[in-house]
């Protein structure tokens, strides 16, 4: 069971824990991914988390679960949901598509999905927090850093 952090974690010490909601509607014709990092950039420059998205794309680029490489879905395409973080080191979202026919596929957001009418975004910035990523020798992956923001 987790456990919010005690006075020994590491806790900026003049901020109280609070969340920065956002709402995003991004245009068509539009990368997701792309105007999401870019939005964060100006934004967020901390970093952040997108709590949920819906809408609809023209394709999208998925990296499956264990797979080196991306794989197209052609659309029309529902987004069904979209989450994961935000940081100067890059992106972590995930996402899952349905096409026409209802069949839904999910994995690791690529660039390269367009937005065909909408796509709305919840984004979650988390004051007094650093977001990073950096690579994790246990995984082989780029994972999560957490730290506190330098005070300012």
């Amino acid at each position: 069971m987790l456990k919010p952090p005690g006075p020994d974690a590491d806790t900026p010490p003049a901020l109280p824990w609070q969340a920065a909601l956002r709402p995003l509607r991004l245009q068509p014709g539009h990368d997701l991914r792309q105007s999401l990092e870019v939005w964060a950039a100006a934004e967020m420059p901390g970093g952040g988390f997108v709590v949920c998205a819906i809408g609809s794309l023209v394709n999208a680029r998925l990296r499956l679960a264990d797979q080196r490489d991306e794989t197209l879905v052609q659309g029309p395409l529902e987004l069904l949901t979209l989450a994961g973080s935000l940081s100067p080191d890059g992106a972590h979202l995930h996402a899952a598509v349905a096409d026409a026919q209802g069949r839904v596929v999910g994995g690791h957001l690529g660039h390269g999905c367009v937005i065909r009418t909408t796509a709305e975004v919840l984004v979650c910035g988390v004051p007094g927090w650093q977001l990073g990523r950096a690579p994790d020798a246990g995984t082989g992956f780029k994972e999560l850093v957490v730290r506190p923001m330098a005070d300012r």
